[in-house]
């Protein structure tokens, strides 16, 4: 690991210990506000893990934070369990239904496996809704009182436990294989890349953590229904945040998570009638200006400006050895 790669984690270690001491001190708004924030990223490294590294583009990782935030909410109604271990069995839940889900929708490829992760998504928004189980289209009212401090506090620790994956994909001999599955498939399994076994080991990554914030998801409205477990808008968000920062990168979630939920969130408060159309106008022209999102365009321009330096620095020494 290069010294700028872990200042950079140290730093991040140091952002995270420093929101949960002053979680306690935020006021109502700027609590929703941070908390809105986490969220956000937390969902966009999820997403990053099987789309940004492995290659596969999904419409449906928000399948995974419903399961979470349904079965979170059902074991807090009928049972005297703390939430926490609720909102950790609906990761658990996420991820066993992550497997076999994997090893079938991960033998398409390309928009068949985003249609088809949508499929599966909107499949399981129907069952919940038609379903006595789930409060069908009413949902599941949630009378434990679960404070809004204590659902910041735990979708910071599931956003950092997203981080560290990412790290962890990022800088080890397993990422190298998801990128060289992004790359060329059938090149990679030419290689002894264990194709299968590595994208959905990857998949099971990207399904515990929307799973896992789901659970904190439901504590905080205190209503979990079919449009908001299954939400289309938190699945863009996710998506569109990691495509602005850098997607398959390790830092693009969190610039994109952090950006673009302060704009996001400015121009809901100051323009609520023109919001989405002022917000898409600007989405555009940021991806004209930087397709390939924010983090790869400063890493592009400091490899540019090192270049240029070096360049430029050849033909003076090579000037300043002439007799």
């Amino acid at each position: 690991m290069s010294l700028r790669a872990a200042l950079g984690i140290a730093l991040f270690a140091a952002v995270v210990a420093t929101l949960a001491v002053t979680g306690p001190f935020l006021s109502g708004y700027w609590l929703a506000v941070a908390y809105q924030t986490l969220l956000a990223i937390g969902l966009a490294y999820g997403w990053n893990v099987i789309s940004g590294y492995a290659g596969y583009f999904s419409f449906g990782q928000i399948t995974f934070f419903g399961i979470g935030a349904y079965t979170t909410a059902l074991i807090a109604s009928h049972t005297s369990l703390d939430w926490r271990i609720a909102a950790l069995a609906g990761g658990a839940l996420a991820v066993a239904v992550a497997a076999p889900a994997g090893a079938i929708m991960l033998r398409l490829r390309g928009p068949f496996f985003s249609l088809g992760m949508l499929g599966l998504a909107q499949t399981l928004r129907v069952v919940a809704a038609s379903s006595g189980f789930t409060g069908g289209g009413t949902g599941l009212y949630l009378t434990a009182t679960v404070t809004p401090l204590a659902v910041y506090e735990w979708t910071l620790a599931v956003a950092a436990l997203a981080f560290a994956a990412t790290v962890a994909v990022d800088r080890s001999a397993f990422g190298l294989r998801l990128r060289a599955l992004r790359e060329d498939e059938q090149v990679a399994g030419t290689l002894g890349i264990a194709v299968t076994g590595a994208k959905v080991r990857a998949f099971l990554i990207s399904a515990a953590i929307p799973g896992l914030l789901g659970g904190g998801y439901a504590m905080y409205l205190t209503l979990v229904d079919p449009p908001s477990a299954f939400s289309t808008r938190l699945e863009l968000q996710a998506i569109v945040m990691t495509v602005f920062g850098g997607i398959g990168t390790l830092w693009g979630p969190l610039v994109g998570g952090v950006v673009m939920s302060q704009i996001s969130e400015q121009l809901w408060a100051r323009f609520p009638q023109a919001y989405l159309m002022i917000f898409g106008g600007l989405l555009v022209v940021f991806l004209i200006v930087v397709p390939r999102g924010v983090v790869p365009a400063i890493a592009s321009r400091r490899r540019g400006g090192s270049r240029s330096a070096r360049a430029s620095g050849a033909p003076a020494a090579a000037a300043g050895a002439e007799p």
